[in-house]
């Protein structure tokens, strides 16, 4: 299917964003990073802050993959936890460590990770992602929970700078798609690109007394199975129109902001570019660690 048909039925058409950007901001993006070869991109299920402390499957499943990365120059994340009306990214020398949760033990609250921001690169996504301002600079937010709780098992020492790009909860799914698609060059320049979220996220169905157990119940099943077929089929089609798969998908995700950043990984998938899966696990019942390497 061509784009053009693909986006019709979608019914986005009328949506302006660009595919990719022009031939003239990719010049300008080679003045501000050097070339690399091409960075993976991640989907990270993140789960519970508690995943920021403690040592678990989860956890060592985040630093095995770090082990086969090359160092990226930046490190772009797009978590569940930043929605705003308008999208922006962190422009600030020193984000702050978001304690975005209640109801922790107090050694989490204590925990900072002091990765640097980088302001050149927040301006670098500004100027890529058209219509020229679609995209704005924010100074306050910083690294929430989504972030942090996740990098930190990447890079330990705070050492490679951080970004977040916020989720504007306005807009459908496809426009989040083809917004993401417009970052495509930043895997030439040493950014690594991090979605963060859960693929089944209903904390209203938690079954409390599972939580730590591998148990799904039977429509978070479904959900799962279908979802994970479809990422290795690279159907993104039916991975934007998850909202009309049925009962199943209603139920395993019953709002976007923790899918979306599964949406912003996949637009950044080359034809045929390889899939991994790890982490695949549920828990309690509606939710599901899985978490994704593209590359």
């Amino acid at each position: 299917m061509n784009r053009k048909l693909f986006l019709k039925n979608l019914g986005i058409a009328t949506i302006s964003i660009p595919m990719v950007a022009t031939l003239d901001r990719l010049s300008h993006m080679s003045d501000q990073l050097a070339q690399t070869d091409t960075m993976p991109v991640f989907f990270l299920g993140h789960g519970s802050p508690m995943n920021g402390i403690e040592e678990n499957e989860f956890v060592k499943g985040f630093r095995d993959q770090a082990t086969e990365l090359p160092r990226p120059n930046a490190i772009l994340v797009i978590s569940a936890h930043w929605e705003t009306r308008g999208t922006y990214v962190t422009a600030m020398d020193q984000p702050r460590t978001i304690h975005d949760f209640g109801g922790f033990p107090e050694t989490l609250y204590e925990v900072q990770y002091p990765a640097p921001g980088s302001p050149q690169l927040a301006q670098q996504v500004v100027d890529l992602v058209e219509p020229a301002g679609t995209v704005g600079l924010d100074d306050q937010w910083g690294l929430d929970h989504g972030s942090w709780t996740v990098i930190k098992h990447f890079y330990p020492e705070a050492d490679v700078p951080v970004i977040q790009m916020s989720i504007d909860y306005t807009r459908p799914p496809a426009y989040h798609y083809q917004l993401a698609q417009q970052l495509q060059s930043l895997r030439q320049r040493g950014v690594l690109i991090v979605g963060s979220g859960n693929m089944v996220h209903n904390l209203r169905k938690v079954a409390w007394h599972k939580l730590n157990e591998n148990y799904a119940y039977d429509w978070a099943i479904e959900a799962d199975e279908k979802l994970k077929s479809w990422i290795r089929s690279q159907d993104h089609e039916k991975l934007i129109n998850y909202q009309s798969q049925g009962t199943a998908f209603q139920l395993a995700i019953p709002t976007p902001e923790h899918y979306l950043p599964l949406i912003y990984s996949l637009a950044l998938q080359r034809k045929n570019e390889e899939i991994q899966l790890f982490n695949d696990k549920a828990l309690g019942g509606s939710l599901t660690m899985t978490s994704v390497k593209i590359g």
